[in-house]
């Protein structure tokens, strides 16, 4: 009995792997098992070598080792017998790929059987070279496969075509050896062939551009002739698939034809009738259908413009969207998404169902159809996509609301017709998703709002009806406060009422308590809060009558434990206590933001784009450091073109608040000599004298004058840094913060101390040294400038430096300027390094280095250790 054919040994073996309960027990079992093969195969055990490969197939596939059996495949193969070939094959497949060196072993046997008088032992090689062939095995057997694409059998012309596939993706210069034996298959009428031939020529016209053009001008009749009996054939069971013939041919066919028309008009000209046909007569209610409409479609889109061909493939498209199969609707709407370029028009009348597609269950096409809905939106139809949009983002699931919300933003921003539109949806999506706004677009609201001037009344009328019902969604919450800061006596007065507003009764209690609910909100953040406070000190000087109300409330934030609000409570209510002259100034309105300049700040086409932070930010072309402006915008509009700040305190006080501190004249006989801009300012702030000012309790709005204090803010968007030096004639005292805002800056910027440069390592080809710096207020962090120098006449290739410290030190590593090091000296490379000492005064820096590099074409390899930093560092 043939112990293979009984397969009573691989039976036994695959029962006992599949019997064990443990992953031990079926190591054991395949280790006995590999043992018993490594003894066949050391005794040259020719009757069992194909049963023991069988089983080491078996055993390769539940991801064992088995490569030691590698030689074992091609003794079978050299084999005389077919069952032995074909055991061998199937192994030379699954234990060996492409890169092993031992399949170059392999080459003469399948050289032989290519040549092989028995077609089953030719279709094995060719199944096997198919699968493995590598770059050299395509050039040495090429010409053999070449010849088998005109064998008599039709199963070996099959495979030799697949195999020929193969061989032009390894070997593309062979391309060329194939063109006509592969056009001769297009004129099979065995499908299989058929089939092989047209995926060959496909793959042959995307290769090689002379094969695409004999393939267009010898062929293009040929496939749409084939294309259309395949179209109108009856009804044959050797290739029926849900009353479609062959729809794999169909989708091949197609593929083919969208190459060779791509770029060719006259291509496409012969091919749009069939394309028609093929598009009108095929059934979309079966799988096989839908496959042979959908690559149609794409072969429409692809070959060059017929106006009506695409409107039918858009129309075909537009079905697949009421179909039930979500992955049908999903590359509908991916093949529209490309369509839009082509056609938009056609694409548009299947707005409404597009639009059902947003609110599908399945997340995927929700996402998808918001971006081609995105897409569609134009001048015409923004108003109803919006509304539709914003009429779903009521109901729509938290997880879309993001994408959603930040797609509708988008096209009201873009195709908004008129600034009361544009503002009345900007307030629907704040009231329905004001959490998933980024902040943006409430900026950039505000700076439309400060730009409608005659909409300022109806505006912050909207936004009270909103905040009343809406007072949870947290950009809502900001834009109302900074409004009803802005324009809350518009609110109280009604002012601005029009023809479409209903009216409302709002006391200027009212408008307080919607600042105080917001900064009293357990969900607000620093900057509502923040806003809030701004808002409530300029409610003080236009609602007279609840003075004393804000000021209750503003008190309450004195010992708050975020120190931004503790900050400003301090500050205003000494504005609110000590200033009544200069309040009603220091809080007038904002002027109106330039809409222009914020819009290009945002897009980034200016140098001083807007800072998403809330300090200010002052953007320099150059690069250059330059004091900043004495008046910042809010929003960091300010141009870099500003008026510089003017030299003395008194100027920028004028400036800023409307107060004239020249020196007056003095006065005969008045006793009191005139004030400088400096005692004005501390006369201002109530800190006394300059002379008194270093013993005195200083009560002012925040007591700092070194100058580091953090910026205090002036309105609710972005903070205003005023700073200046002030000479007068008292002496050199320092100017007081006004606000936190005056301070003495310095004349120059503070490089830190020079520390000396180091020779790292110096050898009769090499030099390294170190040169070290430091940022002023961080002495633990030493930043090296590592420079190499070649002292040797030969170039150094693939230089590398290594470094490493010990566990007190952290080291970061920048890449070098270069890996190659010249010659002579007549250039370097230069690395950063970053140390950190965390024992920085009590331990000194070490480390030890590492150079590589090649030199001639030789590793050189050089290592030390370096003791002799500087030991201020």
């Amino acid at each position: 009995m043939n112990p293979f054919s009984s397969g009573t040994r691989l039976r036994d073996m695959i029962r006992a792997i599949r019997a064990s309960k443990t992953a031990a027990e079926e190591r054991a079992v395949v280790r006995k098992e590999c043992a018993a093969i490594r003894a066949a195969i050391n005794e040259n055990d020719q009757d069992y070598r194909h049963r023991n490969l069988a089983k080491l197939m078996f055993i390769h596939m539940l991801g064992y080792p088995t490569h030691f059996g590698q030689m074992e495949c091609l003794k079978l193969i050299a084999s005389p017998g077919f069952p032995e070939k074909r055991i061998g094959y199937l192994g030379l497949m699954l234990l060996l790929d492409e890169r092993q060196e031992v399949l170059m072993l392999v080459t003469n046997s399948l050289k032989q059987d290519l040549n092989h008088t028995n077609q089953y032992i030719v279709g094995l090689a060719l199944c096997a070279l198919g699968n493995i062939c590598s770059a050299e095995m395509a050039r040495d057997l090429a010409p053999e496969v070449e010849r088998l694409l005109q064998f008599r059998d039709p199963n070996i012309r099959k495979k030799a075509a697949l195999c020929s596939i193969r061989i032009i993706k390894k070997v593309p210069d062979l391309a060329e050896n194939f063109i006509n034996s592969a056009t001769a298959l297009l004129r099979e009428k065995h499908h299989g062939v058929l089939i092989t031939g047209v995926q060959l020529c496909t793959d042959l016209c995307k290769i090689s551009p002379e094969a695409l053009e004999h393939v267009r001008k010898k062929c293009t009749d040929v496939l749409v002739r084939t294309l259309r009996d395949l179209a109108n054939s009856p009804y044959s069971p050797e290739y029926d698939i849900a009353g479609i013939t062959d729809p794999f041919l169909h989708i091949r066919l197609l593929k083919l034809l969208r190459v060779l028309g791509e770029g060719d008009a006259d291509a496409s000209d012969s091919m749009n009738d069939i394309l028609a046909q093929v598009a009108t007569k095929t059934e979309s209610n079966k799988v096989a259908g839908n496959a042979i409409l959908y690559e149609c479609v794409q072969t429409i889109m692809s070959i060059e413009d017929n106006g009506g061909l695409r409107v039918l493939a858009i129309n075909s498209l537009g079905r697949f969207l009421s179909n039930r199969d979500n992955n049908i609707r999903y590359v509908a709407l991916n093949m529209l998404m490309k369509a839009v370029t082509a056609d938009g028009q056609a694409v548009q009348r299947h707005r409404a169902t597009i639009l059902e597609c947003v609110k599908d269950s399945d997340a995927s096409i929700r996402k998808r159809a918001l971006e081609l809905v995105y897409v569609l939106v134009n001048e015409t139809n923004v108003k109803p996509l919006a509304k539709e949009l914003i009429d779903y983002l009521e109901v729509s699931e938290n997880d879309f609301r993001g994408d959603l919300t930040a797609k509708i933003c988008s096209i009201v921003s873009k195709f908004s017709p008129e600034k009361i539109w544009y503002i009345d949806q900007m307030l629907k999506v704040l009231s329905e998703a004001g959490n998933y706004v980024k902040d943006e677009v409430w900026h950039a609201l505000i700076v439309v709002i400060t730009n409608a001037t005659e909409l300022h009344g109806y505006t912050v009328r909207a936004l009270y009806r909103a905040f009343q019902t809406s007072a949870e969604q947290e950009s809502l919450v900001r834009v109302t406060v900074w409004c009803i800061g802005e324009y809350g006596d518009l609110l109280v007065n009604n002012v601005g009422m029009l023809d479409i507003e209903d009216p409302i009764t709002v006391t200027e209690s009212d408008a307080v308590d919607v600042l105080e609910i917001a900064i009293k909100r357990h969900e607000s953040d620093l900057t509502t809060k923040a806003m809030a406070l701004v808002a409530l000190l300029k409610l003080s000087s236009r609602f007279p009558s609840c003075s004393e109300r804000i000021k209750e409330i503003i008190v309450q934030f004195k010992g708050n434990l975020m120190l931004e609000l503790q900050q400003r409570a301090i500050e205003f209510n000494s504005i609110l206590a000590k200033h009544q002259n200069i309040r009603s100034t220091l809080v007038e309105r904002m002027p109106v933001l330039d809409e222009a300049t914020f819009i290009g700040r945002k897009a980034g086409s200016l140098p001083g784009a807007a800072s998403t932070t809330t300090m200010p930010s002052v953007g320099i072309p150059n690069g250059e450091a330059k004091p900043a402006a004495p008046l910042i915008d809010l929003l960091d509009l300010s141009s870099d073109d500003a008026p510089a700040p003017s030299s003395s305190g008194g100027d920028l006080l004028h400036d800023l608040l409307g107060v004239d501190l020249s020196p007056a004249p003095q006065q005969s006989g008045a006793g009191q000599p005139s004030k400088s801009g400096t005692d004005v300012l501390l006369d201002l702030l109530s800190v006394g004298s300059p002379a008194q000012s270093s013993s005195s309790t200083v009560d002012i709005l925040t007591s700092n004058t070194n100058g580091k204090s953090p910026v205090s803010p002036l309105d609710d968007i972005s903070s205003l840094s005023l700073s200046s030096r002030v000479n007068s004639n008292a002496g050199a005292a320092p100017m007081m913060d006004l606000l936190d805002g005056f301070g003495p800056s310095p004349s120059k910027e503070n490089n830190g101390p020079v520390y000396p440069s180091i020779t790292a390592y110096e050898s009769s080809s090499l030099r390294l040294t170190f040169s070290f710096s430091k940022q002023p207020g961080n002495p633990e962090t030493t930043n090296i400038q590592a420079t190499f120098t070649n002292l040797s006449s030969n170039v150094y290739t693939d230089f590398v430096f290594q470094a490493a410290v010990p566990k007190f030190l952290q080291l970061h590593l920048d890449p070098a300027s270069s890996n190659t090091l010249p010659a002579a000296g007549n250039g370097s490379v230069t690395q950063s390094l970053k140390v950190t000492n965390s024992q920085h005064g009590k331990k000194n820096l070490v480390m030890r280095i590492r150079i590589a590099y090649k030199l001639n074409g030789k590793d050189t390899l050089v290592e030390g250790q370096i003791n002799n930093f500087p030991r201020e560092l």
